[in-house]
């Protein structure tokens, strides 16, 4: 469930809208998440254009994206390159060093970096940082005390 801090502060933005696109909900279904998980939650009501920023980061809004990119196709690429599971899927650009991704079986969240990063990741010595996506958001728009969890 989406958390109430991540909720509240996205009606304070301005970004809430209780109305559902139904061309994202065929996003999401397209990218095989559960509408009732917390990211559909999040994807469906908040929307402040392509993209959120914070923490000098942007992060995706996944349905617009979706919508009007290749998304689909630059999720396989990124696949790919990095050899990372088809469970996962970036939540940006992954410009610089690297990025978010969500992990649509478990929910949660990555920071994925190149260099020995990914490669404890890869091999498993190394665990996603957000055991879920509302608690990457409320890491994100800096909405508690602390880092990951």
């Amino acid at each position: 469930m989406l958390s109430n801090k991540v909720i509240d502060y996205c009606q304070n933005q301005g970004w809430w809208h209780e109305d559902v696109p139904a061309e994202y909900e065929d996003a999401l279904r397209k990218l095989g998440i559960d509408l009732d998980s917390d990211f559909a939650h999040f994807y469906l009501h908040a929307d402040d254009g392509p993209t959120f920023y914070s923490r000098h980061q942007e992060i995706y809004q996944i349905c617009w994206v979706m919508e009007n990119t290749v998304y689909l196709e630059d999720m396989t690429v990124a696949q790919l390159t990095l050899g990372l599971p088809e469970s996962y899927i970036p939540l940006d650009s992954f410009e610089g060093e690297g990025g978010f991704f969500y992990n649509r079986q478990t929910g949660e969240v990555a920071l994925v970096e190149l260099g020995e990063s990914i490669e404890r990741f890869l091999s498993g010595e190394s665990t996603p940082q957000w055991a879920s996506f509302s608690k990457f958001l409320e890491w994100y728009f800096e909405l508690e005390e602390g880092g990951t969890e």
